[in-house]
């Protein structure tokens, strides 16, 4: 029998689990970063780079540790709620330069706490539902979006903190009261002016109208109520007015009618 030769390396068997957690390990690392993005890290951070891919909706596999995400410059037309509420360790989120008309009232939620900046500028909204941005501490920009200013929007603004250096390009294009269409919102609510006034004082109107017209129902109740039973008080005399009187009798000692 002759000597047994060393084994090479590559000869040696490799343990079935061990491939398996290879595999995995592998496999994990292909899914840690949405296709078509890019994940770089630095000093612990995580960011997930998806500009301009084309993108129709937000990926579902964005890491949960991701610090930055930039989804600008795509096709989003809408964000739908619970978008981002696995990413508690966001801090900046980019959304500008998209097609966004639409945003779910919970389509923030989850980012309340630690988002710092939301950039939702250069995209088609018109309208912002309160509760979808009411909670957050972030940034907004907002700027070069078809805004209605409008009492809804007027309150939406109130609950945010719009970022100072882009709050100067926020424009109504269309408005309520048409004299500050094309005009920048936030030199109009400056100056004083309120877009709920105008809702206000048509409420007003409105309740105004309704209680004049209760009121006339009332008053028209009780005349009508009045001269009913007048004419048939009227109706009443006249009635015993023709009735024949009885004889007075002249004897005192006869009965008394």
């Amino acid at each position: 029998m002759g000597p047994v030769g060393k084994q090479s390396p590559s000869s040696l068997p490799v343990p079935a689990g061990g491939s398996c957690l290879i595999l995995f390990f592998c496999l994990r690392l292909g899914a840690s970063c949405p296709q078509s993005c890019q994940c770089p890290e630095h000093a612990g951070a995580l960011a997930v780079h998806c500009s301009a891919r084309g993108l129709q909706e937000i990926p579902k596999d964005i890491p949960t540790n991701a610090v930055l995400l930039k989804l600008d410059a795509n096709q989003l037309s809408h964000i739908p709620n619970g978008a981002f509420q696995h990413l508690h360790q966001l801090r900046e989120l980019d959304l500008s330069q998209n097609i966004i008309e639409t945003i779910g009232p919970a389509a923030f939620s989850g980012l309340a706490g630690g988002l710092r900046l939301l950039d939702l500028s250069r995209n088609r909204i018109r309208r912002i539902p309160k509760d979808a941005l009411g909670k957050l501490s972030a940034k907004v920009r907002l700027s070069h979006n078809p805004l209605h200013c409008e009492c809804a929007l007027q309150e939406a603004l109130w609950e945010l903190k719009l970022d100072p250096e882009s709050v100067d390009e926020i424009a109504c294009h269309t408005a309520a009261q048409e004299e500050f269409v094309g005009k920048p919102l936030i030199q109009a609510l400056d100056s004083g002016v309120s877009f709920c006034g105008t809702h206000h004082k048509t409420t007003d109107v409105a309740m105004l109208v309704t209680m004049f017209g209760w009121f006339a129902m009332v008053i028209t109740y009780v005349v009508y109520y009045v001269r009913q039973n007048q004419e048939d008080a009227r109706r009443h005399l006249e009635y015993l007015k023709s009735l024949p009187s009885a004889p007075v009798s002249k004897d005192p000692t006869g009965p008394v009618p």
